[in-house]
């Protein structure tokens, strides 16, 4: 692609005559009026604005020339723009990523003024014929309409092209040879009790108070003591980000007596520190490993020796949700007995690749019948609250609220959060 300008188009003016002209994305405008009237200059702020929020993209082909191609890389050059929270990117574009390499694979060279209906439901095949599931098809088909969107909203392409699309319709349940998807089920409490032991302290303790919160994992990891109002019985947490932080709406999370007293020795730090310090955790495996040493210490490594083969990038300050979910996973599989061939897989070179993936064939399917995911345990505090004391509740617990509601309303049904959390947490 050309190489993009930042800086604005210059106001310029005509050699031959006593008017303005600006070149904006290689094309030369000109401006009513006199050099330096205020007709000229009010115009030529007008371009500006236009230009300015057209991404200051280079101008593209013109409608009937532009390709898919062409198309899909000034949409992710948008994307990367658009997609950013807090100052720092979110998944949201790498999750579109595979959609669109496969757009371009199949349609790269097709002009956008000729992908039509026909054209989407052949990209919806394609996502059936790659396996995925009936949810994942239909999410593919609306980031294919998302671009089209995109462009017909910068006046790339007509408004009519994404207008046929959006005729057609996603795949049904029961009516498309796709794949579906299980439902995420709540999680018994006694496969978390069986759980619990083989878990390291620190994620241990995360459990326990996500189960008896209701917080999504994304709020565990990122608490920290300065997020806790902690002048009532009832703490109130308020995460510095949130999945619905975009919709204007407030997320508090109630933290009753029994949550409290597994979250006290873990304020006694910074305010600007996050609660559960993945180093922490792994510091205390390490001593626990030295205390069960059964070498001596003047022989083998040491304890902290970086001399050995297998060398690993240091723990960071704050869990991640996959470093969250994938201890879950680790204590699951010792937990419920993962036979250890399926625990350690030969590396690629070591072993045939056909045998492999047989194992890690096999090793899927018991972790998908074996392991459990934090998001589950939500899923099993939401169903007591709901049975114990009722839908409200539910929803102020888990902060399932509309973008209009009052701060009335709003105030009311966190005194019932708050009731929830002192007789349960």
């Amino acid at each position: 692609m050309p190489k993009l300008v930042t800086a604005f188009p210059k106001y310029r003016r005509r050699a031959d005559r006593d008017s303005a002209f600006v070149v904006v994305a290689g094309k030369r405008i000109y401006l009513p009026g006199p050099y330096n009237s205020p007709e000229s200059r009010a115009e030529y702020k007008r371009l500006c604005l236009e230009w300015q929020v057209s991404d200051q993209q280079p101008e593209s082909p013109h409608a009937n020339e532009l390709t898919i191609t062409e198309l899909i890389d000034r949409f992710w050059i948008w994307a990367q723009a658009f997609y950013v929270k807090n100052g720092r990117p979110t998944g949201a574009a790498e999750n579109i990523r595979p959609t669109l390499r496969l757009l371009n694979q199949t349609y790269g060279h097709t002009r956008a003024i000729d992908f039509g209906p026909l054209a989407l439901k052949a990209m919806m095949q394609a996502f059936v014929n790659r396996g995925l599931s009936r949810r994942g098809v239909n999410d593919g088909m609306h980031r294919i309409r998302q671009v089209f969107k995109w462009a017909a909203s910068e006046e790339i392409i007509p408004e009519e092209i994404h207008r046929a699309l959006m005729t057609v319709s996603g795949l049904r349940k029961h009516r498309t040879p796709a794949r579906e998807t299980q439902p995420v089920m709540p999680v018994a409490d006694d496969v978390v009790d069986r759980t619990l032991p083989y878990l390291p302290s620190v994620v241990r303790d995360m459990v326990q108070l996500q189960r008896l919160t209701g917080a999504r994992p994304g709020e565990i990891i990122q608490m920290r003591p300065a997020d806790i109002d902690r002048t009532g019985p009832v703490w109130r947490f308020t995460p510095q980000e949130h999945k619905t932080e975009h919709h204007e709406r407030k997320r508090i999370v109630c933290i009753g007596p029994r949550a409290q007293m597994i979250l006290k020795p873990y304020l006694l730090r910074a305010d600007e520190t996050c609660c559960f310090v993945p180093s922490e955790s792994a510091e205390k495996q390490r001593r626990r490993r030295t205390m069960n040493r059964t070498t001596p210490l003047s022989c083998g490594n040491l304890p902290g020796d970086r001399s050995t083969k297998r060398r690993r990038s240091p723990p960071g300050d704050c869990y991640s949700t996959d470093t969250y979910r994938r201890a879950i996973t680790r204590g699951c599989e010792l937990a419920f007995g993962m036979p250890a061939e399926l625990r350690k897989i030969p590396a690629k070179g070591r072993a045939p690749e056909q045998e492999r993936r047989r194992l890690q064939s096999l090793a899927n399917e018991w972790r998908a019948a074996n392991c459990w995911h934090p998001h589950q345990l939500r899923h099993t505090a939401a169903t007591e609250v709901r049975r114990t004391f009722g839908l409200e509740h539910a929803q102020m617990v888990l902060g399932h609220s509309r973008a209009d509601v009052t701060q009335t309303y709003t105030a009311r049904n966190l005194e019932l959060a708050e009731t929830v959390a002192a007789q349960m947490g």
